[in-house]
């Protein structure tokens, strides 16, 4: 028989495969550990890069910064500050508008109604009234209930214009009704009351009658602005509005007698104020009925929504200056 042919490797021995295992261990620690020195200078590097970042921004020129800040305040005022993506084909398929209307509606209403029996000289009874009235309200629409703010709302692009104009014509239609609804108390009674007018503004003060009317919208617009910070809180922000609103009052009020000798030529509400008979009735001929209707609608209505535009971007100004 022929031999067999020696192997070139030696048999393995229970030391050799102990050391092998361990030689294998070791292999592995030391790629375990390049690994995480690798690890480690990689982000020794990163944090090198944004430190160098940093320092670049840093050393940036102050110019470019207040550049953004600039940008930043003048694109505020016409930044869109609504959610709903609304146009009057779609508004209406939102079931909750309806509730926001009749809210509108309801909430003018009983304004109208107070207005006719309690008037505007009882400033304590106003307040705890118009609280009252806007906490309730608040919830439905925002309470807003007076074109002056929805104006206000509406340049200032807190709501679309859609929604704007139809709080508009609820809020004159509730006005219309608490109108109604206070001649039928008063017909129904027997008495001879009428429905209150206007205190015709004397010749020569319509300017003055219009920047009271105008002021004192600028001051309701302001006051409505800065509630919106409260809207989580009902009693907050309804007490804030009530308190602007009154506050207007005793400002115009204290104005128009002590420097212009007038009483009840202020409304600072357009929808309360065209059920309020401001449009004159008659005239001598057509084109002086149209200039005092005209006339009319200057000093009540636009005069005071523009009021409130102003109110709503000062407020937007302050509160931009306060951030920056």
């Amino acid at each position: 028989m022929a031999k067999s042919k020696k192997s070139g490797k030696k048999p393995k021995t229970a030391q050799s495969e102990k050391a092998e295992k361990l030689n294998g261990k070791a292999e592995k620690n030391d790629d375990k550990k390049t690994v995480k020195t690798e690890v480690v200078e990689k982000t020794e590097k990163v944090e090198k890069k944004e430190t160098v970042k940093d320092e670049k921004v840093k050393d940036e020129p102050k110019k470019a910064v207040s550049s953004e800040k600039k940008n930043g305040f003048f694109k505020r005022f016409f930044a869109k500050k609504y959610t709903e993506d609304e146009n009057i084909l779609t508004i209406f398929k939102n079931k909750k508008v309806y509730g926001a209307l009749l809210g509108e509606i309801f909430g003018t209403m009983f304004i109208m109604a107070v207005i006719l029996t309690l008037g505007l000289y009882q400033l304590l009874y106003l307040f705890l009234i118009l609280t009252v009235i806007y906490v309730v309200i608040h919830k439905l629409s925002g309470a807003q209930l007076n074109p002056i703010v929805t104006v206000g709302m509406m340049a200032t692009r807190r709501m679309s214009a859609i929604r704007g104009v139809l709080y508009l014509l609820a809020q004159v239609v509730g006005a219309w009704l608490g109108t109604v609804i206070v001649n039928l108390f008063l017909s129904a009674s027997g008495s001879e009351n009428v429905l209150p007018s206007m205190t015709a503004t004397p010749e020569g003060m319509f300017w003055g009658v219009t920047m009271i009317e105008f002021f004192g919208a600028a001051v309701i617009g302001f006051f409505y602005a800065r509630a919106q910070e409260f809207k989580r809180s009902a009693f907050t922000f309804g007490a804030a509005v009530a308190g602007g609103t009154v506050l207007a009052l005793v400002l115009v009020y204290v104005i128009s007698a002590n420097f212009f000798s007038l009483d009840g030529t202020f409304m600072l509400n357009p929808a309360l104020a065209l059920m309020y008979q401001i449009l004159p009735q008659s005239a001598n001929g057509v084109g002086e009925l149209l200039a005092g209707i005209g006339l009319a609608l200057l000093t009540y209505v636009i005069f005071p929504m523009v009021g409130g535009i102003v109110g709503f971007y000062l407020s937007d100004t302050a509160e931009t200056l306060v951030e920056e």
